[in-house]
């Protein structure tokens, strides 16, 4: 198995990529093992260090197995069958998605089983899914409400779909609120035709200390034990973000259900690529053993010095996340190569096309590498992503989905 899509190729119309002659496929790009310096790019590009990609893939893999968790880690992040293909081979259970039309992209990526997590009422999208149940495909989505199992009942195909029935929390997102909902919820699918449950689900990123998501999984896992006899013989449960995955393992590892056969299904994303800001402090290995390399970089170039103090850089919002921190300068590449750390230079805003640094020292034609903070919101600004060695070859192209 290999999700990838053949006969890609990357032409004039690839961001980031100098190609003014004529296509390239991507496997012929990478086999030319172009220089980062020096070869068909122009500024700014995304890049993603292969080590740091290997290291961390390995890393959350070998997390879920040593807590007898199984990964399906979330797709949203990448949207790359490269890279799925790559957490497959680790040792993932399935991946997840967040749409209907990321399910439609996995399924044609050629991914083997596919968690929706989210609520799905789309009656074209669900009809279509109906079929693709009914010939086999692997697929796990969410309901709380007995609209939402209204709909997938309407929906379905010759085999039903397999539900989750979501707990949410207080001014959290979707879920029920209460076990009585969640109950209610789960009554309704198993007396639906075309559903059945086959477990519970929630997510706890969205609060705000491990303790909170501490208390809300103990909930979860309080409420999925009263659900009592409507629970299938095999259960799944799932949770977890980037942010608390430890506390998922803490709180839902190990044999709690009594005479069920559980598989607790960890969900996190962000971790593939990592970063160096709002998961840098947010990731679980400040608490645990463990740890995440940052993956991608930004280079963009210095095109003007207007100002003492203040350097223009040719990046800004289309080519770098800005919704849970701004770009964080690293490295600073000199006209003649001569590298050397980015001390004391700050991204203080952005615009579409330009950031603007302050700091003394910077030069026009100085290239800067920035870290970036929030991969969610990183990958889905580049088409294509090259992958670098450690010294600085490119010997692949990420392609993304969105």
């Amino acid at each position: 198995m290999s999700l990838t899509i053949p006969d890609e190729q990357v032409d004039w119309r690839t961001k980031g990529l100098w190609l003014p002659d004529g296509p390239v496929s991507l496997a012929d790009f990478g086999a030319a093992r172009h220089p980062l310096f020096g070869g068909p790019f122009t500024w700014p590009l995304m890049i993603a260090r292969r080590s740091a990609l290997e290291h961390n893939i390995a890393t959350l893999a070998a997390f879920a197995a040593e807590h007898g968790l199984a990964f399906a880690p979330h797709g949203k992040t990448t949207m790359a069958p490269s890279l799925f293909d790559a957490q497959l081979r680790a040792g993932a259970w399935g991946i997840t998605a967040a749409t209907a039309n990321q399910v439609l992209a996995y399924r044609r990526f050629g991914v083997p089983r596919v968690l929706l997590a989210n609520e799905l009422l789309d009656a074209t999208a669900l009809r279509w899914l109906g079929g693709e149940v009914a010939k086999g495909f692997e697929f796990y989505l969410y309901a709380d409400s007995p609209e939402g199992v209204a709909a997938l009942s309407a929906a379905a195909g010759e085999r039903p779909f397999q539900v989750l029935v979501e707990l949410g929390h207080a001014n959290g997102r979707t879920g029920c609120r209460t076990v009585e909902q969640l109950t209610e919820v789960a009554r309704a699918v198993a007396a639906a035709p075309g559903t059945e449950l086959a477990g519970v689900s929630g997510y706890e990123g969205g609060l705000t200390t491990p303790e909170a998501a501490g208390a809300y999984l103990s909930g979860l896992r309080d409420a999925t034990l009263a659900l009592g006899d409507l629970l299938p013989e095999s259960v799944i449960v799932s949770a977890g973000g980037s942010a608390y995955f430890d506390v998922v393992a803490d709180r839902l590892g190990g044999a709690w259900l009594p005479g069920r056969e559980l598989t607790v299904v960890l969900r996190s994303g962000a971790y593939v690529s990592h970063d160096d800001g709002v998961y840098t402090r947010k990731t679980p290995f400040t608490r645990v053993p463990g740890s995440l390399d940052a993956a991608l970089e930004v280079w963009a170039q210095v095109t003007s010095v207007p100002e003492p103090g203040l350097a223009i850089v040719g990046m800004g919002k289309r080519e770098a996340p800005y919704d849970e921190g701004l770009p964080v300068p690293l490295r600073i590449r000199r006209a003649n190569g001569a590298v050397e750390p980015a001390d004391g230079l700050r991204v203080t805003n952005t615009n579409d096309h330009h950031a603007y640094v302050a700091g003394d020292g910077l030069r026009p034609g100085d290239l800067v590498c920035f870290g970036i903070s929030h991969p969610c919101t990183a990958f889905d600004k580049w088409q294509v992503v090259p992958v670098v060695e450690d010294d600085d070859t490119v010997t692949d192209l990420i392609r993304t989905y969105f």
